[in-house]
């Protein structure tokens, strides 16, 4: 807004030119002078400076809204992908949001791709039996993604519905998906992504996932930085998912957070041999770093400890942090509780994986 054109902005003609003859053309550049400066720069009174700066002003605001105006318009255009799971969908007061990053995080093999794959099949499904009957687009980064799995979840999950014949194939052909071998590639897909979500009537995008590309191009050695290279995907992604008001879905891997305070991911190959009592006391946190935590708007985080698998709710804009006991089954995941665990203090961020030799790389 600070460089918006003042020839654009509605000032009389004559005091449009004044300001155009003295070099004066943004907002940024009138804004930045004190009345008396501008007065005597422009040759006019301090009463039209005042009344110029004050229009100005004006027209480079942002408009304010009221918190009942910003509701009415989120309830309008907002909506949510049920999970189909009751306890989560409650905390998040309805499931996956329209419009916004939701990122699942957790260690190799605990059940992420499992629920990527449930919510690909419930966005594909017809609206009459609880679906979006919309197109989605899966860009599936580790090979992981698997038809044969989703048709098996939709037979578990709708047995009804799946004996129609040609329904399973239906689905499967409603699911584009991509495998990019590179954050440039990835990238470049993403560019040509806007357009596509509206021609395509894409209701779902999913990333499984989007640290696996950092660390394919970390051991081909063309980066240096592990989060410079993301900034760009995290713009479009988030771009993306505001533009055509769809839920964008992206996996995150973990990483190792040793008690000597060094970060190391894990995908980054050998490090210095650590002793047993150091790895103790390490713990998991999310790769990607800082800067990709505070962009997703919504983080849930996949755990495994007590004996059970857990969904909890780390990061949410309208839940308080709470964790699901789930177990994966033919019909996908299913959780035990669906009242929750609340959780509190370091426990939010936390995760953990017993039983999972995740550490000793």
């Amino acid at each position: 807004m600070a460089n918006k054109l003042i020839n654009q902005m509605g000032l009389p003609p004559s005091l449009s030119h004044v300001f155009s003859a003295r070099n004066i053309l943004t907002a940024k550049d009138a804004l930045s002078l004190p009345e008396t400066d501008l007065m005597a720069l422009l040759d006019i009174d301090i009463a039209l400076a005042r009344s110029a700066m004050a229009s100005i002003s004006e027209a480079t605001c942002p408009p304010f809204q009221t918190g009942l105006a910003l509701l009415e318009e989120k309830m309008k255009s907002g909506g949510h992908l049920s999970t189909l799971l009751p306890g989560l969908d409650i905390a998040l007061c309805g499931g996956i949001p329209f419009g916004a990053l939701t990122e699942l995080v957790g260690p190799s093999g605990i059940g992420k791709s499992q629920f990527c794959l449930k919510l690909a099949l419930l966005a594909a499904l017809p609206e009459c039996y609880g679906g979006l009957n919309g197109r989605v687009i899966y860009i599936d980064t580790e090979s992981k993604f698997s038809s044969r799995r989703m048709i098996e979840i939709g037979e578990g999950s709708f047995p009804q519905i799946f004996r129609l014949q040609g329904l399973a194939q239906k689905m499967a052909g409603r699911i584009i998906v991509t495998r990019p071998t590179s954050i440039s590639e990835f990238n470049d897909s993403l560019q040509q992504m806007k357009l596509t979500l509206l021609q395509n009537e894409v209701k779902l995008l999913i990333v499984d996932s989007i640290a696996a590309l950092v660390s394919w191009d970390n051991e081909k050695g063309t980066i240096s930085s592990r989060q410079s290279p993301l900034r760009g995907s995290l713009s479009f992604l988030k771009s993306i998912s505001e533009f055509s008001r769809v839920p964008v879905v992206v996996t995150n891997q973990v990483r190792s957070h040793s008690s000597d305070d060094t970060f190391h991911y894990i995908f980054q190959g050998h490090r210095k041999d650590t002793s047993n009592s150091e790895r103790s006391e390490s713990h998991l946190t999310a790769a990607l770093g800082i800067q990709w935590a505070h962009a997703v708007t919504i983080r849930l985080i996949f755990e495994a400890h007590s004996g059970h698998r857990f969904i909890k709710v780390a990061k949410s804009p309208i839940s308080s942090p709470v964790a699901f006991p789930f177990v994966v089954e033919s019909s996908g995941i299913t959780l035990l509780n669906q009242e929750g665990i609340s959780v509190a203090g370091s426990e939010i961020n936390a995760i953990r994986c017993q039983g999972c030799n995740i550490l000793t790389q």
